[in-house]
């Protein structure tokens, strides 16, 4: 699970949806400024290039907000949009030939997403005041970054899944997003890693911790590309059923909660990708090997690979 302060993270997810609301309204005026009039009740007389200025004005606002999800100030500028919109909205009931009844309804919607950006920018401005009371305290990957944490069992004992991580170079062959990860004098490892956007970032990390079948943690060190933690916490599963794994990460995403924003919105949460790591590894520790299939199609269930060197190498794991 995710570990933000819990008025942020859910401040951050109402924001995106704010945002993607935006754009999809903003561009239904741009494109069918008529047809919406219609459907909100306003009469043919309802001016198209009004309209179409709302429009761009809310695919603007909801880029602003997808680029930086965790601003206030997009929000607010969302409310002073919505007091636009209400007053025209009041404004057309003096045409006879408006329908009531659908600008009511078009009104009390408009009312209802006003509420909703208040209460959005509200929950980002009292995140963004408690991460700066206590910026004193904290590095920048907890100020900015993203804290994941996720737990697994596998069935091999302990001594063997942790010597398996304990050796780094082994952690790309289920961890997607490394390219490689290399053992330096004195206790250094170097990490590559593939970034949003077709990126690379690399960086050297330091052994915090490193008690044998039981705790390992490290930490980068500072100039490196990207600012990162973390920790695998080994002990016996309850009921003999083998090895917990407990994995804590910690990281600023390259390109800043841009960066953050544009891997959500490609499906690579980054709490979903240490659970597929984890899965990965637990496939690996217990099998041996790392399953593969083509993947399903429109006509056609997954079936197993014809060739599994070639979908290993698309599923991005390494051998």
């Amino acid at each position: 699970m995710a570990h933000h302060n819990g008025r942020a993270l859910s401040g951050e997810q109402l924001a995106l949806g704010l945002g993607w609301f935006s754009i999809g309204l903003g561009l239904a005026e741009i494109m069918a400024p008529r047809s919406v009039a219609r459907f909100i009740g306003l009469s043919d007389t309802a001016s198209t290039a009004t309209l179409q200025t709302f429009g761009a004005r809310e695919v603007a606002n909801g880029l602003a907000i997808l680029a930086q999800p965790d601003k206030a100030a997009w929000l607010w500028s969302r409310v002073g949009g919505d007091a636009l919109d209400v007053s025209y909205l009041a404004a057309g009931f003096a045409d006879e030939r408006t329908d009531s009844g659908r600008l009511a309804a078009a009104m009390a919607a408009v009312l209802g997403v006003t509420a909703l950006d208040v209460l959005c920018a509200t929950q980002l401005n009292s995140g963004t005041g408690q991460r700066g009371r206590a910026s004193g305290r904290r590095s920048s990957a907890e100020r900015s970054g993203v804290r994941v944490e996720r737990v697994t069992t596998i069935k091999r004992p302990i001594e063997d899944v942790y010597q398996y991580w304990r050796h780094f170079e082994n952690l790309p062959r289920f961890m997607r997003h490394l390219e490689s990860v290399e053992t330096l004098p004195g206790g250094r490892t170097r990490w590559r890693a593939k970034a949003p956007a077709g990126m690379t970032v690399q960086w050297e990390a330091e052994l915090l911790q490193d008690r044998r079948n039981e705790w390992i943690a490290w930490r980068s060190i500072p100039g490196s590309d990207i600012d990162n933690s973390g920790s695998v916490r080994f002990r016996e599963a309850p009921g003999a059923r083998g090895t917990e794994v407990r994995v804590q990460l910690q990281y600023t995403p390259p390109a800043g909660t841009f960066g953050r924003t544009v891997a959500k919105l490609f499906g690579k949460e980054p709490e979903q990708q240490i659970h597929e790591d984890l899965h990965r590894f637990k496939q690996l520790m217990e099998t041996g090997e790392i399953p593969m299939s083509d993947g399903p199609s429109l006509w056609r269930p997954a079936q197993p690979a014809r060739d599994a060197a070639e979908i290993r190498s698309l599923a991005g794991v390494q051998s």
